[in-house]
């Protein structure tokens, strides 16, 4: 079984909360394994000392310097965080723990063959998601195996990062010191809102627009850092791009699957077109792929496995950042205000309408957009 890696900032960042006050074989396992990279977490500066990072070896000065300049932007991101963007104020992200994947977790999910229907595990505090975490991608391919025998679509992905919501602090990891300023700026962001405000049983909602402050949180800090006119600017601009691009070719097939299986006919017929359709949709990516993006990092997309569990991620994450995107910028595009109105939110009820409300009330005392 692979792990699929998905052509999106990060792979995907998710919520990976585990409760340790609950028994049980999948709590007191991950559980387990989180606190024991917890335990090993050392302060954020002592990267620069080989013996947490890379065992001893490999002190040039260059190394170094990469080292101390990732630590400086860290501290910057979480205080631009707090500060400007009005998060909360944690101890996250001030703690280094060294290991040895390229990713923190796998992350399974499930849905019906035939219609997006997506399968969910019921946690405490956090209520229902769809996806349930593991450290140890064996454990991972355990659970999708039993979900595959339900004759659901699985989909396994990493994940880079997750919010445990304040039950811990949450620390850099060693995978993360090749992320660029701009990379770091979206993750400590977006996992920084999670903490900040996170709505039980509305985990679409808390997806979607952490994503959307994520993304415009970054952007911001990396014009105040570097100007507008900049060669990580126009770097981080080329990304968005193209991520936007390809989550409009993924909506695209979402919506054609859709009308298949909402129409009146067998299952067999909907599997049927359900192949040709993403099949077809590969093939037109291929064909098209120059005129659609700025860069090659979503080529490999034609050879990933797709299926309703792959394409429900896009559903989760990204079916209300247009409405977001438009509330945003009618009430200011100022994000300071933005997520002030949405830490008032109280999960009752439809949250995008009470944000609606929200920053409707903020209107009438007139907002400046942040620059």
């Amino acid at each position: 079984m692979k792990l699929y890696i998905l052509p999106v900032l990060f792979s995907a960042v998710c919520v990976l909360v585990f409760s340790l006050m609950l028994s049980g074989c999948y709590t007191l396992t991950q559980g387990g394994i989180l606190l024991g990279y917890l335990g090993r977490a050392v302060p954020l500066e002592s990267i620069n000392d080989n013996s947490s990072t890379d065992g001893g070896s490999s002190g040039d000065a260059q190394d170094a310097e990469k080292k101390k300049l990732f630590v400086e932007n860290v501290h910057r991101v979480r205080q631009f965080a707090i500060n400007e963007l009005g998060l909360k104020e944690t101890k996250n992200y001030t703690k280094y723990v060294k290991i040895d994947n390229d990713y923190l977790a796998a992350i399974v999910s499930a849905c019906d063959k035939d219609k997006f229907n997506t399968h969910k595990w019921s946690f405490p505090v956090i209520g229902q998601v769809p996806y349930k975490g593991f450290f140890r991608l064996d454990d991972a391919k355990k659970e999708a195996d039993k979900l595959k025998k339900k004759n659901l679509d699985v989909l396994i992905r990493p994940v880079d990062a997750f919010s445990t919501l304040g039950w811990f602090n949450d620390p850099i990891y060693s995978f993360m010191l090749d992320y660029s300023d701009y990379a770091m700026a979206d993750l400590i962001i977006h996992e920084s809102f999670h903490a900040t405000l996170f709505l039980k049983n509305k985990v679409q909602f808390n997806e979607e627009i952490a994503e959307f402050i994520g993304g415009e949180g970054a952007r911001l800090y990396m014009e105040k850092m570097y100007g507008k006119d900049n060669k990580q600017i126009r770097d981080m601009e080329e990304s968005k791009t193209d991520n936007a691009a390809f989550v409009k070719f993924i909506q695209g097939m979402i919506k054609a699957l859709d009308e298949v299986y909402n129409s009146g006919v067998s299952i067999e017929e909907k599997l049927l077109s359900k192949e040709k359709i993403i099949a077809g949709s590969k093939e037109r990516f291929k064909e098209n792929y120059d005129s659609m993006f700025l860069t090659d990092r979503y080529k490999n997309f034609v050879n990933v496995e797709v299926n309703n569990a792959y394409l429900e991620l896009y559903r989760l994450y990204y079916d209300g950042g247009s409405a977001l995107k438009e509330l945003y910028e009618a009430h200011g595009s100022n994000l300071t205000n933005f997520i002030n109105a949405a830490k008032k939110l109280t999960g009752k009820g439809d949250p995008m309408e009470q944000l609606k409300t929200e920053l409707s009330k903020l209107a009438a005392i007139g907002i400046e957009p942040m620059t």
